[in-house]
């Protein structure tokens, strides 16, 4: 078990530390010290074996706690919000040490986060639990792109996923999203998936990131496509590096959209944005189960 608060004694140094569960279990002096020495390369904690947990920053601390759990040689690690204690930047990199540390150690990890950026990075598969039940297991791509509910989808992305109250409308041999201010024409392979949705209430789910500027000569004006266009105006602009995030309103709704910063906006401006709709996602709005 690798602990959140570290959970280390304070009175001991640091191979004092990683030591003491060997202790107890009255392993050998040498193989105690060759079972610390081979976590501390590993971990790249030998320099601080004298050293007590007080003269320790938190990443180091964290590594000495991961040490006394490697020393067990256990079949399975449990980490419970190992990292959440650590500034942002030292997370970022005690993730990349946890995930080197997994390829070496090759043994199962059950790791707790509220994090889900932590989740997709780190993990084979992820259970997603709300309120002690779980919402779904998969591999982190599938459930970006196959939520199975409301909470699953807004839960995993960031920024998270726009939600839209809509309703399914027919009109002739076409079927559209109606969402007042907007309407999205869906796709042939949707269409026979929908049909017998017409006339529903739905929640439309949009990513930031399958939103896009409308430019000069996306579409031709022959392309059906063009017709879903949504007017936005711009309300927030957040330059975050290599990308901006555009916090816009489309009537009564609210979209959250990723740029590039060559095609930032000014505030206040009148866009006209699109989407790739073979990546939307419609729920229920009764339960939030997923229905496309």
């Amino acid at each position: 078990m690798v602990f959140q608060n570290y959970a280390l004694y304070p009175h001991m140094n640091v191979f004092e530390n990683m030591a003491f569960g060997l202790k107890l279990r009255k392993f050998s002096k040498d193989e105690i010290e060759r079972r610390v020495s081979e976590a501390a390369d590993i971990l790249g904690i030998k320099e601080l074996l004298t050293r007590k947990p007080r003269q320790l920053s938190g990443g180091e601390r964290q590594r000495v706690a991961m040490g006394r759990a490697i020393v067990r040689k256990p079949q399975v690690f449990l980490f419970d919000e190992p990292i959440s204690n650590l500034d942002a930047k030292l997370r970022v990199r005690m993730r990349a040490q946890i995930k080197k540390l997994h390829g070496k150690l090759q043994t199962t990890i059950i790791y707790v986060t509220h994090d889900q950026i932590e989740a997709m990075t780190l993990a084979d598969r992820i259970v997603i639990m709300k309120d002690g039940v779980i919402q779904q297991i998969g591999k982190p791509l599938e459930v970006y792109n196959m939520p199975d509910n409301i909470f699953v989808a807004g839960f995993i992305g960031s920024p998270a996923m726009n939600f839209i109250s809509a309703k399914i409308v027919g009109m002739g041999s076409e079927i559209y999203i109606d969402a007042d201010y907007f309407q999205l024409f869906v796709t042939l392979g949707q269409k026979e998936k929908l049909k017998d949705k017409i006339g529903k209430e739905i929640i439309l789910g949009v990513r930031p990131e399958d939103l896009y500027l409308k430019t000069a000569g996306s579409f031709s004006k022959n392309d059906k496509k063009d017709r879903n266009v949504i007017g936005s105006k711009v309300e927030v602009i957040e330059p975050i590096g290599s990308e901006v995030v555009l916090t816009t309103s489309a009537g009564r709704h609210e979209l959250i959209v990723i740029v590039s910063p060559e095609d930032i906006p000014q505030l206040g401006e009148k866009i006209e944005l699109m989407l790739n709709m073979e990546k939307i996602h419609l729920f229920d709005p009764s339960g939030g189960l997923r229905i496309l």
